[in-house]
């Protein structure tokens, strides 16, 4: 069994750390959840770290001093250590063109909200399930002639453009190449198709993979669990 002080903790952020939300400023931190982040921080040697497709800032709002390390914008950006600067992927930007037709499919379909980011961009639509399939056609034209290295990817209830070259599996090894999370057993918890690369690269790397909805029923199953596991309970491990 792998316990708190050998594992090296990546977590996911929305539907895994909080509570899916129709809109992505619309999340709630559970209470206490910050709290016993800290603590795990402090029992597995501050080998913890969030890895999600948010930007880092959004990240640092939400879990204040609650990670040593944060990856963000799937693997575009890292922030290594609370005080140090955050690296950036070297990538081509997001053609001017794009922004506008996704603006232009925001506001042509209510509900749909747009989320912008440094490279690419997230459509949601959970407030209208309809336009799921409209929004991926529109998306998949746009793309069709690209030549720059971008990709359309599937989340929960949304479409995202992002680089080729950036994502959650790259995240991982950069974070398991330095301390301190180096010589430990990666643990990645992820909710969704765009968390499956860092799952994929953490068994890789000789550790475990667990998908919120298989190994925990929800993301309220995922903050139990570590409130068990800050709480010093290493029996409570999952896997």
């Amino acid at each position: 069994m792998v316990t708190v002080t050998r594992a090296a903790f990546l977590l996911d952020f929305d539907g895994t750390l909080v509570d899916i939300a129709p809109a992505p400023d619309q999340v709630r931190v559970a209470p206490g959840l910050v709290e016993d982040l800290r603590r795990l921080l402090g029992l597995c040697g501050e080998a913890l770290a969030i890895v999600s497709g948010r930007p880092i800032a959004q990240i640092e709002a939400f879990l204040p001093q609650a990670a040593h390390a944060i990856s963000g914008e799937h693997g575009t950006a890292i922030r290594r250590a609370p005080a140090s600067p955050i690296e950036w992927l070297s990538l081509p930007p997001t053609p001017q063109g794009w922004r506008a037709a996704a603006q232009a499919l925001e506001r042509s379909h209510p509900g749909v909200v747009l989320e912008d980011k440094t490279y690419g961009f997230v459509l949601h639509y959970r407030a209208t399930p309809d336009a799921g399939h409209t929004i991926r056609a529109a998306l998949e034209d746009m793309l069709r002639d690209a030549a720059n290295g971008y990709k359309l990817a599937e989340a929960k209830m949304a479409w995202e453009v992002r680089p080729s070259g950036a994502d959650k599996g790259a995240a991982v090894q950069a974070l398991m190449a330095q301390p301190p999370f180096a010589g430990r057993i990666p643990l990645f918890v992820g909710d969704d198709a765009t968390d499956e690369d860092g799952m994929r690269e953490a068994r890789a790397l000789g550790g475990i993979g667990l998908r919120v909805g298989e190994a925990f029923a929800d993301a309220a199953a995922v903050r139990a669990w570590i409130a068990r596991l800050a709480a010093g309970q290493e029996s409570a491990w999952p896997a």
